[in-house]
């Protein structure tokens, strides 16, 4: 593994085929039929990847959606077989040596295929979507209700399907394309699915004091064609959290997330010191302590506990 100056996790090198290394995640096969996500502290903002990481990132990320996980199961299939380092060594005994890396931030699961689109379900209008409408009504070209303003919620939610970018933005899309892209049958269930997870999730963080304004949810096909949830779910990094106690529409809202980041990076564009590529400016250490707060704070308030901080040593 790679360990940042602070303690955090930068990268991992574990004796297993690496499939692919994302912004945040490596991923390595176990055998042909498992799959090892392992969450790093990378972080990035505006499509750039950070130099610095940020601590419990990783962690926040796994143990989030372990607990997601944990409480749809009873009625959406899942990837995950074990988000537990000593079950997961036990599996792979290979990776004995590596406990402290995966401990906390690593998730055994059943290989997929995953389908290539995500399946965004927004309650609230913002983000992307109101650039959008902003522009001319719409969302991925289909009409939305006149006078809309920022932030306000959208009932019933909107299913928005997108297209997965390598690199740079990913691009909503109608539904039109999704049913193109993987067949109307398939496109109504991802839908189904999808709005499931959605009201299930943001009930239950609204309980909370958060306001789940949108996700992103990923779904992949195993090997005996069962559709399953994968990839991480209803975390900082794949949704917009809101504090529901101050709520208002016609504003955008302050978010449980890398809010302190954005607004950093921002600054310095304005500025002029940062033309928006890579490579970022440097993180103060004020920017990165606050942005680990934030992702504890949504852990904690979304599962009533203090997140365990694995030893990495």
């Amino acid at each position: 593994m790679t360990r940042a100056p602070n303690g955090t996790i930068a990268a991992t090198t574990l004796p297993l085929p690496r499939l692919r290394t994302g912004k945040v995640r490596d991923v390595y096969a176990v055998g042909d039929d498992r799959v090892l996500l392992v969450a790093t502290d990378r972080v990035s903002a505006f499509d750039v990847v950070m130099r610095e990481t940020i601590p419990s990132k990783g962690a926040v990320l796994t143990q989030l959606t372990a607990w997601w996980l944990r409480h749809l199961e009873d009625g959406i299939a899942h990837h995950m077989l074990t988000a537990d380092a000593s079950e997961i060594v036990a599996a792979v005994p290979a990776l004995a040596p590596h406990r402290a890396t995966l401990a906390g931030r690593a998730m055994l699961c059943v290989r997929t295929t995953p389908f290539p689109v995500e399946c965004v379900m927004r309650g609230y209008i913002t983000g992307s979507a109101w650039a959008e409408y902003k522009r001319g009504g719409t969302l991925a070209g289909e009409p939305l209700p006149a006078g809309l303003r920022e932030s306000e919620r959208l009932e019933p939610a909107v299913f928005s399907p997108a297209t997965k970018a390598e690199s740079g933005h990913d691009e909503n899309i109608p539904v039109g394309r999704l049913r193109s892209i993987v067949g109307a049958q398939m496109a109504a269930m991802l839908e189904g699915l999808a709005r499931t997870v959605y009201e299930r999730g943001r009930a239950v963080a609204l309980e909370r004091g958060i306001i789940v304004a949108d996700t992103k949810l990923e779904f992949g096909r195993s090997a005996d064609g069962q559709v399953l949830l994968i990839d991480e779910v209803l975390t900082p990094d794949s949704s917009r959290f809101w504090p529901a106690d101050g709520y208002a529409p016609g504003r955008p809202q302050p978010s449980f997330d890398k809010q302190p980041l954005r607004d950093y990076l921002a600054s310095e564009r304005a500025a002029g010191r940062w033309n928006g590529e890579s490579p970022a400016p440097p993180l103060p250490a004020d920017v990165i302590a606050a942005t680990s707060a934030r992702y504890l704070d949504a852990y904690r308030r979304i599962t009533a506990q203090t997140l365990e901080i694995p030893e990495t040593t």
